[in-house]
């Protein structure tokens, strides 16, 4: 079985030290993905159905806005995290992935265009 959403955002923005305001993205985050997902389950359905063209490709252009709008949101929140905290390491912790530093962030975020 694949891991939750929230899992998933939660490894992509990193998890120690959370606030409430870094949770509460992680929440807006994993709620677009959500939508991204029923949305997706919209365009099978059509598929299925036999659906027109253009109901298809509507649903699927909504289905990708919300992905491209969900990653932008993990990179900028990551982004502003990186900033705010300019060290590029987790601080030598055993078995801590380091943190991306802005290089890494800017071919992610050039990788959604």
């Amino acid at each position: 079985m694949s891991a939750p959403v929230e899992d998933l955002v939660i490894d992509a923005i990193g998890d120690e030290g959370a606030d409430a305001g870094r949770l509460a993205e992680q929440r807006r985050i994993a709620n677009r993905l959500k939508r991204a997902r029923g949305q997706l389950g919209a365009v099978i359905e059509a598929v299925e159905s036999g659906a027109d063209c253009r109901t298809v490709v509507t649903r699927l252009a909504a289905v990708s806005s919300a992905l491209d709008r969900a990653g932008f949101a993990i990179i900028s929140s990551a982004l502003r995290e990186c900033l705010a905290d300019e060290q590029a390491s987790t601080g030598g912790e055993p078995g801590a992935a380091a943190k991306p530093d802005v290089e890494e962030l800017e071919r992610l975020f050039l990788s959604l265009a």
